[in-house]
């Protein structure tokens, strides 16, 4: 498996934060964050969007495993799982907007393609 960014938190926090990220943005389809953050919300929103397109009940139970909310995962199988049907990967689009004004690190814009 790849290396996993730690984001400077501890492992519950830091899985805790990434849940929060993906849930989300399939809930909004966009968000800003920062980009190393970006980076990992996408694999791991790739990664349940797949779930979402296979669509069997195992798969919307790993999901609901992963995605707090039940309504962001019954959106995930009925709308946005079946607009990528036709597509292998590459769900997302991670856009640079520049630094952040406090500390200066770089933010990102990652939407739903």
């Amino acid at each position: 498996m790849a290396q996993l960014r730690k984001l400077g938190r501890p492992t519950d926090h830091r899985l805790a934060m990434l849940r929060n990220l993906v849930t989300s943005l399939l809930r909004e389809g966009r968000i800003e964050t920062t980009l190393t953050r970006a980076k990992e919300t996408r694999r791991m929103a790739e990664r349940m969007i797949t779930l979402g397109k296979r669509g069997d009940l195992h798969s919307r139970r790993l999901a609901l495993a992963y995605i707090y909310d039940e309504d962001v995962v019954t959106k995930l199988f009925n709308e946005i799982a079946p607009k990528y049907a036709d597509r292998n990967g590459g769900y997302t689009r991670i856009i640079k907007v520049g630094p952040r004004r406090g500390d200066a690190a770089e933010k990102a814009i990652i939407e739903l393609v």
